[in-house]
C-alpha cells in the first residue's frame, strides 16, 4: 500500500487537488447550467411557416404561425408543423445543453 494508506499512490496531497478540481467543475457546471436554461433555440418547419422558440430549460417561448399556412380545411397539416418545429427546438436545446456540459466534465456522463 502507498504511502497515506491509499492503493495506486494516491497520497492526500493529490486527493485534496482532485475535490478542489471537482469542486471548481461543479461551479463551471453550475454556471453554464444557468446560462443554458435561459438560451433561446429557435426552429422551423414548413419552410419556415411555423417558427418555435424554446429555451434550454426546455420551456416554450414562443410559437409564430404564418397565416398563410392556416387552411381551416387541413387543420392536421397545421398541427404537424407545429409538433416538428417544436420537436426540433427542444433536441437542439438539449443536445447544445449536453455538449456544453460535456465540455466541462470531459464527456464524464454526469447525468445532468
Amino acid at each position: 500500500m502507498a504511502k497515506g494508506g491509499f492503493p495506486g499512490g494516491m497520497g492526500g496531497g493529490n486527493m485534496q487537488q482532485l475535490m478542489v478540481r471537482a469542486q471548481k467543475m461543479q461551479q463551471d457546471v453550475q454556471r453554464a447550467q444557468a446560462e443554458l436554461n435561459v438560451r433561446e433555440f429557435t426552429a422551423s418547419s414548413g419552410g419556415a411557416m411555423v417558427n418555435v422558440t424554446v429555451t434550454g430549460n426546455k420551456d416554450v417561448k414562443s410559437i409564430v404561425i404564418n397565416p398563410a399556412c392556416v387552411d381551416p380545411d387541413d387543420v392536421e397539416m397545421l398541427q404537424d408543423l407545429v409538433l416538428s418545429a417544436v420537436n426540433e427546438a427542444l433536441r437542439t436545446a438539449t443536445k447544445t445543453v449536453e455538449d456544453e456540459i460535456g465540455k466541462i466534465t470531459g464527456g464524464m456522463g454526469l447525468g445532468l
